[in-house]
C-alpha cells in the first residue's frame, strides 16, 4: 500500500502541475466564448478514446491493486497521456473529482441480447437485442425507477482519496450531468427493427411506449434535482464543452436546480426517420423534458442538418450536434449565429491510415461553413472505436486540426 500511495501521489503532482498551466486557463476562455456565441476560434476536443490500443510506452499500465487507488490512477494516467500526446483544447480540472454515488432501481424489464466482438480488449461491441417490449402487457410491467443517494459511500471514497493526495491536489465531491436518452433505452429493450417498424405500423403503441419512457426520464431528472445529484459547474457535457457565462446562475440553493445546468437530449436511433416522425415521436416529448433546464444541447449521431427548424422549437436551445452524416453547409446556414454548431468529424479517419489531405478538406469545409454563416463551433472527434493500434493517427489528427483552427 505504501508503494501504491507513493505512485498515486506522484501522478497527482504531475496532474496538478498540468492543471495550473497557462494553456489550461486560456482554453477555458475559448470554451466559454464558443458557448456564449462569441467565439474567438473553434474549440477542438477528442473523446471516447480506445486507450487499450495506445499503451505504447507502458504509461497507461495500472499498478495499483486497491480499487479506489486504481480508479484514481487510471484517471490520472489517461488524462496525462492525452495531455502529452493529443491534447487539442482539453481542460484539466484543478481537483480530483469524486462523483456522488447513487443507485437506480430497475424498471421491471431486463435487456436480453446477443453480442459479438472483434477485439477482446475493446468495450465497443455489436449488440443484437431481443424484443422485450412488443405488447401493451409488456408495457404495463414498466415501473418508474427510484433513485437513492449513497452519501456514506460517497464520503468514504472522498475521505480515502483526500487523505492520500489532498495535500497535493484538491479532492472534490461532484455531481452528474443531465443525459436523457429515452430512445437509446427503448432500443435496448426492443431492438432497432421492431422499434422503427412500429413507428409506421403501430403509431399508437409507439406513442404509449415513448410516453412511458418520457415519464421515466422526467421522474429521474426530478429525483436527481431533489437529491442534489446534479453538478453545477461541469467543464463538459457528453463530449462537448459546457463552460458558459449564463449558468449556473444563482447558487444560493442547497441543491443544484435543473434551471442551473445543461439539459441533454437526443434521438440517434431516428437517423433514418422523416422530419414529421421525428417531431411526432421525439421532439414533442422532448420539449416538456427540456423545459426545466437552463440551456439545452440536442442531438448525437442523428443527422439534423435538414431538421434545424424542428430542433429549435426546443426551449432554451443553445447547441446542436452536426454529425458526419449531416451536410455541414446546410446546417451552418440554418444555425447561423443563433446556436453553437457541435461538429462531429468522421472517426473512421483515424481507424487505419490517416489521409491528411482528406482530413484537411473535411475540417476546412466545416470551418468555411462556420465562417460564412457566423457560427460558433466546437469540433469533437468522438466514437473512436479503433485507431488500428496506431497512436500516431490521433497525434497527427490533432496536429492537423489544431493547425487549421488556429489560423481560423
Amino acid at each position: 500500500m505504501t508503494n501504491e500511495l507513493t505512485l498515486l501521489r506522484r501522478l497527482a503532482y504531475e496532474y496538478f502541475q498540468a492543471s495550473q498551466s497557462k494553456e489550461n486557463e486560456e482554453r477555458r476562455i475559448l470554451h466559454r466564448a464558443v458557448n456564449d456565441l462569441q467565439m474567438i476560434r473553434p474549440v477542438v476536443l477528442i473523446d471516447e478514446i480506445p486507450f487499450h490500443e495506445l499503451n505504447v510506452d507502458g504509461s497507461l499500465t495500472l499498478k495499483c491493486t486497491d480499487p479506489d487507488f486504481q480508479g484514481a490512477e487510471e484517471f490520472f494516467r489517461k488524462k496525462l497521456f492525452q495531455w502529452k500526446h493529443f491534447p487539442a483544447d482539453m481542460i484539466l480540472t484543478p481537483f480530483y473529482p469524486i462523483h456522488k454515488v447513487y443507485y437506480e432501481s430497475d424498471i421491471g424489464l431486463t435487456v436480453e441480447e446477443q453480442t459479438r466482438t472483434f477485439d477482446q480488449n475493446n468495450h465497443i461491441i455489436s449488440h443484437k437485442y431481443h424484443d422485450q417490449l412488443s405488447s401493451y402487457e409488456d408495457l404495463e410491467r414498466i415501473k418508474i425507477p427510484t433513485l437513492t443517494y449513497d452519501e456514506t459511500e460517497t464520503k468514504r471514497r472522498f475521505e480515502k482519496i483526500a487523505n492520500a493526495i489532498g495535500d497535493i491536489l484538491p479532492v472534490k465531491i461532484v455531481g452528474h450531468n443531465s443525459y436523457m436518452t429515452m430512445w437509446d433505452k427503448i432500443a435496448r429493450y426492443r431492438g432497432v427493427t421492431p422499434l422503427l417498424m412500429d413507428l409506421a405500423e403501430r403509431p399508437e403503441f409507439s406513442h404509449a411506449v415513448v410516453s412511458k419512457f418520457a415519464e421515466i426520464e422526467i421522474s429521474i431528472s426530478e429525483q436527481m434535482e431533489r437529491l442534489g445529484l446534479y453538478e453545477a459547474n461541469p467543464i463538459d457535457i457528453h463530449c462537448t464543452s459546457a463552460l458558459n457565462s449564463t449558468l449556473p446562475g444563482d447558487q444560493q440553493q442547497e441543491t443544484t436546480k435543473r434551471s442551473q445546468i445543461w439539459g441533454r437530449g437526443m434521438a440517434q436511433i431516428f437517423g433514418s426517420v422523416s422530419k414529421q416522425m421525428h417531431e411526432e415521436f421525439d421532439i414533442q416529448y422532448m420539449r416538456k423534458m427540456m423545459e426545466p433546464f437552463g440551456l439545452v444541447y440536442y442531438g448525437c449521431c442523428e443527422p439534423l442538418d435538414k431538421k434545424i427548424d424542428l430542433v429549435e422549437t426546443l426551449p432554451h436551445l443553445r447547441k446542436i450536434s452536426i454529425t458526419p452524416w449531416a451536410d455541414v453547409d446546410v446546417a451552418a446556414e440554418a444555425i447561423g449565429k443563433k446556436y453553437v454548431l457541435a461538429n462531429k468529424p468522421n472517426p473512421a479517419a483515424v481507424s487505419l491510415n490517416l489521409d491528411e489531405d482528406a482530413l484537411r478538406r473535411e475540417i476546412g469545409r466545416t470551418l468555411n461553413a462556420c465562417k460564412r454563416n457566423g457560427c460558433s463551433c466546437d469540433i469533437v472527434l468522438k466514437d473512436i472505436s479503433s485507431v488500428g493500434y496506431r497512436l500516431e493517427n490521433l497525434v497527427r489528427w490533432e496536429q492537423v486540426v489544431m493547425e487549421l483552427v488556429k489560423s481560423y
